[in-house]
């Protein structure tokens, strides 16, 4: 019999012992068995710490993000290896989809988020905070990688999804992970593990893989750890518990299986789109990866006065669901993951036939295509209805974690937020409506209790993913019953493995900390124009004063008739009494153009390759015809660009093969008084001497 192996402290090893057998969910035959036994976790946790996290510690945000984008691109190469396995998980191609392509593309959108991050090995949190009058005193928050590891324990439903969504943020924070997958279903996360390391993308431990029990490894957790759980909310509130987590006061997140809800709107009537959308979803909902997800609908809502009319519809849409082998193209809905967990599930259904009935499926019986609906763990959707949703607790506090949701009725949209809320805390939320009115009130209403709401109706339901899909770049947990816990959430999600700390002292000196230039630190003058350096030239601070320049009622009067803003405090004959200004103030913008033509060193080619934009824009005193003007122009910020190659087929894709970097200048537009009239930060694109792979 096959034995998994465990990827623990920069080698493959096996557990001790037989270990725990592991089964094709469609046809019952043994895959293979899992043992953690003979498995050091004091050591796994030492390797993570004292070789993982240094090596990535070291590399910048944007040799992380690169990595993860190379990890991507090599696992999307060998998906139809991964594929061939998570049949055997009773997945369908669609469920695996998910799992697989979901999971890959999750590492493609935390790649992505580099372009947000410095290229250092750190960032800044938020705003700079003066905290003198002089300007000699100031604070900042840096966040800092933490110096232990991402332990992160998975659910069995999504064993590829559930270790990519997570280890794609702490590897880009600069964290190392150890990853436990639920046990049931690990063989198709090993397979996942080994292309990882096979591939040498990774330094030395940054990922390593437990297939099987987590032995006593919370026992030896400290206080730069994160601990991650997927799964039931009573296991994680005994891991959450634990006394290690508790006295190292380790961050501990918690996504956990929760009663989420649908709503159908009050407004939507028979034959209208969104009724169909309703239909359609909650049948989704209830038969994708067999309703095997963390976010599936197990409490559905619908006015009154449509309950009947509801219920016939989603009978008749199951019926039409084809539940079988999943490797046949026409089955659309495949097998729970193995006996224990349908075994589980139909205990669960009996404890809600307490107050509700079934009036779609069995718990007996169930028709199979191509497959054995004895040896294979299948089982038809359940439609279970309620009509006292008030009155019974059940539905609101029992999670049948497969194929089975409840219908339940409201009266009004106050009713529906209501019994929402009843299920003490969710992942997630959806209503389906085209009333504007209706849609924020629900929102805004029930927002507390749900991690994520979806408005769903014609106009965005093409392009929805739906109830149940998780997003990289939101987060992705919910309040109480759902854990606390927030996962993903782009840079939201990063943080979770960033130290912050608040940093004090003078602008030069948080200047020299943080590598980004802080308004009245010192300057760099060194008599070349910063526009004439390539972007490896450039310092950070690097500074010119340039000469002044008076402006004139002519030039605001021309500004006016060029840019055709003929704003009344630009014209030279206003009555100014009763407005805010003593007589004809320059345009904002015009003092913008005029601090370009200023601080540009116009006629010389030079490495700047174009103007990228314009952040913070801020005009902070009028200017007036016979003020002068004069600018501090200095250098802020660089992040380096990777070269891409040139493709002929692709328009605007010249100078793509230039090497290049983002800088960010600021932008100090003074008067004759030495004060602030204005500010901003400029982006320009400058050319490098040196190619970045």
């Amino acid at each position: 019999m096959n034995k998994l192996g465990n990827f623990i402290c920069g080698k493959w090893m096996e557990g001790d012992g037989e270990g725990q057998l592991l089964t094709d969910a469609v046809t019952g035959a043994p895959i293979a068995t899992a043992s953690t036994k003979g498995v050091d976790f004091e050591s796994v946790l030492h390797y993570a710490r004292t070789v993982g996290n240094p090596a990535l510690r070291k590399m910048t945000f944007q040799e992380r993000g690169r990595m993860l984008r190379a990890l991507a691109l090599h696992l999307m190469e060998k998906k139809e290896l991964f594929y061939n396995i998570s049949y055997k998980s009773g997945a369908t191609r669609i469920d695996s989809w998910i799992d697989i392509e979901g999971g890959i593309g999750n590492l493609f959108s935390n790649a992505s988020l580099r372009r947000k991050l410095p290229d250092e090995t750190f960032s800044l949190d938020g705003d700079a905070i003066p905290l003198g009058k002089q300007n000699t005193f100031m604070g900042h928050h840096i966040l800092v990688p933490k110096e232990g590891a991402a332990i992160h324990i998975n659910a069995y439903n999504f064993p590829v999804w559930g270790m990519l969504e997570k280890i794609a943020v702490n590897l880009l924070a600069g964290v190392p992970a150890v990853v436990k997958p639920a046990t049931v279903t690990s063989y198709l996360t090993e397979a996942v593990v080994r292309e990882i390391i096979a591939s040498n993308i990774l330094p030395k431990g940054a990922l390593q893989l437990i297939c099987g029990s987590a032995g006593n490894m919370l026992d030896f957790v400290e206080s730069q750890d994160v601990v991650t759980f997927t799964g039931s909310a009573h296991t994680g509130a005994a891991l959450k518990s634990h006394h290690r987590i508790i006295s190292e006061s380790v961050p501990f997140n918690m996504e956990a299986d929760s009663l989420n809800c649908m709503i159908l709107g009050e407004t939507v009537e028979p034959g209208d789109a969104e009724w169909d959308i309703f239909i359609k979803e909650v049948k989704k909902e209830m038969t994708v990866k067999a309703g095997q997800k963390c976010t599936a609908v197990r409490r559905i809502f619908v006015p009154e006065n449509k309950m009947e009319a509801v219920w016939k519809a989603l009978v008749d849409t199951l019926e039409k669901t084809v539940i079988g082998n999943p490797l046949n193209e026409k089955v659309r809905m495949g097998s729970l993951a193995g006996n224990e967990q349908r075994n589980d599930v139909r205990n669960q259904v009996q404890r809600l036939l307490a107050s509700s009935e079934i009036i779609f499926g069995s718990l007996d019986s169930v028709q199979v295509m191509d497959a054995d609906a004895k040896t294979g763990a299948f089982m038809s959707p359940i439609l279970l209805m309620n009509q006292h949703p008030f009155s019974n607790t059940e539905p609101h506090e029992i999670e049948a974690f497969g194929p089975v949701s409840t219908l339940m009725p409201y009266k009004s949209a106050d009713e529906a937020i209501e019994l929402s809320k009843k299920g003490k805390g969710s992942l997630c939320s959806s209503i389906i409506t085209n009333n504007p009115v209706e849609a924020r009130n629900y929102v805004l209403g029930a927002a507390s209790h749900h991690g994520r709401i979806l408005i769903l109706n014609e106009a965005c339901a093409k392009e929805s993913t739906g109830h149940g899909s998780p997003l990289p770049l939101l987060v992705h947990g919910g309040p109480g019953r759902a854990g606390g816990g927030e996962e993903m959430g782009g840079l939201r999600g990063i943080r979770h493995y960033l130290q912050r700390t608040a940093i004090q002292g003078s602008p030069t000196m948080i200047t020299a900390v943080s590598n980004v230039y802080q308004q009245h630190a010192k300057g760099n003058i060194d008599g070349i124009h910063p526009f004439r350096k390539y972007f490896e030239e450039l310092n950070i601070g690097d500074q010119i004063l340039t000469d002044k320049r008076v402006i004139t009622s002519e030039d605001i009067t021309k500004f006016a008739d060029l840019s055709g803003d003929h704003f009344y405090a630009h014209m030279i004959n206003t009555d100014f009494n009763g407005t805010m200004f003593e007589e004809q103030v320059a345009h904002g913008y015009f003092i913008m153009s005029a601090a370009a033509g200023l601080f540009v060193d116009s006629y010389e080619k030079n490495p700047v390759l174009l103007n990228y934009g314009i952040d913070e824009l801020r005009f902070t005193k009028p200017m007036y015809a016979g003020a002068s003007l004069q600018i501090r122009f200095t250098c802020k910020e660089k992040t380096a660009q990777e070269t891409k190659e040139v493709n002929p087929d692709v328009p605007m894709s010249r100078g793509a093969d230039i090497p290049k970097g983002i800088v960010k200048w600021l932008v100090e537009m003074l008067d004759e008084t030495n004060e602030l009239v204005g500010i901003a930060t400029i982006l320009t694109m400058v050319e490098m001497k040196n190619k970045i792979a």
